[in-house]
C-alpha cells in the first residue's frame, strides 16, 4: 500500500511551525534536502498554499516553487521589471484547492464555456485543457495523486466558466481525505515557535 510511505516522509520530515496573519504556517525539511512549505487557515484548517525548494547543484538554496496558491511574480530591479513586464491580460493559472477537492483557476479566459473540455490522460498521468478555438491549450498534473500513487479518475473531474475564469475541480479521492485527515492530526501536535499552547482552534 503506496498511502503511508508518503505520509511516513512526512511525519519523518524535520518540521517547524509558526502562526501569524491567521495563518498557520508549517516548514517540512526531507531527509534528502527538499523543502516543503504550507499555509494553512487557522479557522478553517483549508491549506492556502504549497511551495517546494530544492538544493541547487552548487548546494545552495534553489527558488521556491509554487504548487497550490497565488503564482509569485519574480522580484526584478525598478528598470527590468518595466521593460519585461507580462500582460496583465494573459491567462493566469493556479491551484486553489477546498477541504474536499483539488481546485484550479485560470483567470483571463473570456471565451464561452462551451468553447473548453477538460480531459484526463490516464497513461501521461495529467489532465488537459483545450479549447475549441485554439486559444488555450494546457496539460498539467495532479502531485497529490502522484504521490499516494493513486489513478486518475475522469469521473473526478468537472469545470465552470464565469467572470473570465475557468474553474477546474477534481473530487480528492477518500484516500487522500483520510490521509490528510491524519496529518491535521498530526501537525497540531506541532507546537508553534511563536504560540505558548501551540494548539490552533482548527476542527
Amino acid at each position: 500500500m503506496a498511502v503511508p510511505s508518503w505520509l511516513e516522509r512526512l511525519r519523518a520530515a524535520n518540521k517547524t511551525a509558526l502562526v501569524q496573519d491567521g495563518k498557520r504556517k508549517i516548514h517540512y525539511l526531507f531527509e534528502d534536502g527538499k523543502e516543503m512549505a504550507e499555509e494553512y487557515d487557522v479557522k478553517t484548517g483549508q491549506l492556502v498554499s504549497r511551495k517546494w525548494r530544492e538544493k541547487n547543484t552548487l548546494g545552495g538554496s534553489g527558488k521556491w516553487q509554487v504548487e497550490v496558491g497565488e503564482p509569485t511574480t519574480p522580484l526584478l530591479g525598478a528598470l527590468e521589471s518595466e521593460l519585461i513586464k507580462e500582460s496583465s491580460s494573459n491567462p493566469v493559472f493556479m491551484r486553489k484547492d477546498t477541504l474536499s477537492s483539488f481546485q484550479w483557476r485560470i483567470r483571463n479566459l473570456p471565451y464561452p464555456k462551451e468553447v473548453y473540455s477538460v480531459s484526463v490522460e490516464k497513461e501521461q498521468r495529467c489532465c488537459v485543457i483545450r479549447t475549441t478555438n485554439k486559444k488555450y491549450y494546457k496539460k498539467f498534473s495532479i502531485p497529490d495523486l502522484d504521490r499516494y500513487q493513486l489513478p486518475l479518475d475522469a469521473a473526478a473531474l468537472s469545470f465552470t466558466h464565469a467572470n473570465n475564469t475557468l474553474i477546474i475541480t477534481y473530487q480528492k479521492p477518500k484516500e487522500i481525505l483520510a490521509a490528510e485527515e491524519q496529518l491535521q492530526k498530526e501537525l497540531k501536535k506541532i507546537k508553534a515557535a511563536n504560540n505558548g499552547d501551540g494548539d490552533c482552534k482548527t476542527q
